[in-house]
C-alpha cells in the first residue's frame, strides 16, 4: 500500500512523493518511508534523520530545519501530533466507534468492561492497553499484541486499528495514559466518547508536578475528544469539577456517574460474597443488578464503562445486562479462591499509594 505525501499530510509539499510506511524509529525505516524526527527525553530524532535518509526515507517530519539531507524536510510546530495524524492518514481505517478512558487507576478494567459490554450487544469489539490488544465477539477471540505499554507508539496504534478493521471489529475501548496523551500517541484516533476515572499521585518522575500530570489528562477532553462527542465523568472524584469544566468548554455532552452522578447514579451498594448488588438510577428508572466483582472502586469502574457504552449508542437494557456478566481484568482484584472457613483470596495490581489504600 502507498499514499502520496501530500495526501498523508493534507497539505501541498515540495517534492511530493509516494510513501510506503510511517515510523519514528530510524531502525525501522525502509525505502519510501516517512520518518518522524521526534524530540525525546534521551535523544533527539533529528540526530537520526541522516541515517533514516540513507536507509531510504522519502521525507522527514521535524520540528526544526535539518541541514544536509537529500530528502524533503517538512517542518511542523508539533512533530509528535503531525506524526500521529500522518500515521492515521497512512493506515486509514479504524473502527467506527472508538472510546477512550483516562485516570490514575482503573483504566485497564474499564477498557475490558467496555469490550465485554459491546460483546454482550452482539458486536465485535477490542480493548487496547496494558494487557495488550484483545479482540472478541461473535466468532472472534484474538490477542493481537502481548501485555506492554498502556498506549503504544502512534504509528503502532494506527496500524493496529487498521488490523482491527480487517477483523471486522466495530467497537474499540482504549486506555489513554498520561504519557500517551502528552506524547500525542492517540491524536490520530477519532473518538466518540472519553471517560475520566480519578486523579491521584502517579508518574511524577515523568510529569514533575501534579499540575502537569492533571494537565496531560485534561488534554484528552480539551484537544482530542471532538466537539459534540460525549465526556463520561466519575462525579465522585475530587478532580471532577476540573474535567467537567474542560468538557463543557470544549463543547462536549456530559454523562456523569457515581454516587454524585446526575446521569447514572449509584443509589445503593450491597456487598455479597461473590460480588455486590447495585441499585442504579438512569432516566427516571431504577435498575437493580448483581455486579460479579468485588470492591467499591470496581463499581465505580463499571459505571464509567457503562456510561461510555451508553455514549457509544448502546441501549440501557443492553448495558445493564452486560454489567451482570462482567469478568474482571486479570490481576485487577482477581478472586483466586476461598478458604475452608470462608476466607477470600484476591490478586491485585495496585502499585500507587491510592491504589493500595483503595484495595485494602
Amino acid at each position: 500500500m502507498g499514499k502520496r505525501l501530500s495526501d498523508i499530510l493534507r497539505r501541498d509539499v515540495a517534492g511530493d512523493c509516494e510513501i510506503s510506511g510511517v515510523t519514528a524509529d530510524s531502525r525501522k525505516v525502509k525505502p519510501g518511508f516517512l520518518f518522524a524526527a521526534l524530540p525525546g527525553a534521551k535523544a533527539d530524532g533529528a540526530a537520526f534523520a541522516a541515517q533514516a535518509a540513507e536507509a531510504g526515507a522519502a521525507a522527514v517530519i521535524a520540528g526544526q530545519p535539518i541541514a544536509g539531507l537529500s530528502v524533503p524536510v517538512i517542518e511542523v510546530a508539533d512533530p509528535r501530533r503531525a506524526y500521529a495524524l500522518a500515521a492515521a492518514a497512512f493506515w486509514g481505517a479504524q473502527p467506527p466507534t472508538c472510546v477512550a478512558v483516562t485516570g490514575t487507576n482503573g483504566k485497564t478494567s474499564v477498557a475490558a468492561f467496555c469490550r465485554q459490554i459491546f460483546n454482550s450487544a452482539g458486536r465485535r469489539a477490542a480493548s487496547m492497553g496494558t494487557l495488550g490488544v484483545r479482540a472478541t465477539g461473535p466468532g472472534l477471540d484474538e490477542q493481537l499484541t502481548p501485555p506492554g505499554l498502556t498506549t503504544p507508539d502512534a504509528a503502532d496504534v494506527a496500524e493496529l486499528l487498521a488490523k482491527l478493521v480487517e477483523l471486522e471489529v466495530t467497537h474499540l475501548a482504549l486506555e489513554a495514559s498520561s504519557h500517551g496523551i502528552d506524547q500525542r500517541r492517540l491524536d490520530g484516533v477519532t473518538l466518540k466518547a472519553a471517560g475520566f476515572l480519578n486523579l491521584t499521585q502517579d508518574h511524577l518522575d515523568y510529569h514533575g508536578t501534579m499540575t502537569a500530570y492533571r494537565s496531560a489528562k485534561l488534554r484528552l477532553f480539551e484537544s482530542l475528544l471532538p466537539r459534540g462527542a460525549t465526556a463520561v465523568l466519575n462525579a465522585d472524584s475530587d478532580a471532577f469539577p476540573a474535567f467537567a469544566a474542560a468538557a463543557v468548554q470544549a463543547g462536549q455532552g456530559l454523562i456523569t456517574v457515581g454516587e454524585a452522578g446526575e446521569t447514572l447514579r449509584l443509589e445503593r451498594r450491597e456487598l455479597q460474597p461473590d460480588g455486590q448488588r447495585l441499585t442504579l438510577s438512569f432516566d427516571g428508572r431504577l435498575y437493580n443488578l448483581r455486579l460479579p466483582l468485588a470492591g467499591a472502586f470496581q463499581a465505580s469502574n463499571a459505571l464509567v464503562a457503562a456510561g461510555l457504552c451508553l455514549a457509544a449508542g448502546e441501549s440501557v437494557e443492553t448495558v445493564m445486562a452486560g454489567l451482570e456478566r462482567l469478568q474482571g481484568a486479570p490481576g485487577r482484584l482477581q478472586r483466586v479462591g476461598s478458604g475452608p472457613r470462608g476466607g477470600e483470596a484476591y490478586v491485585d495490581y495496585a502499585h500507587t499509594p491510592d491504589g493500595l489504600e483503595t484495595v485494602l
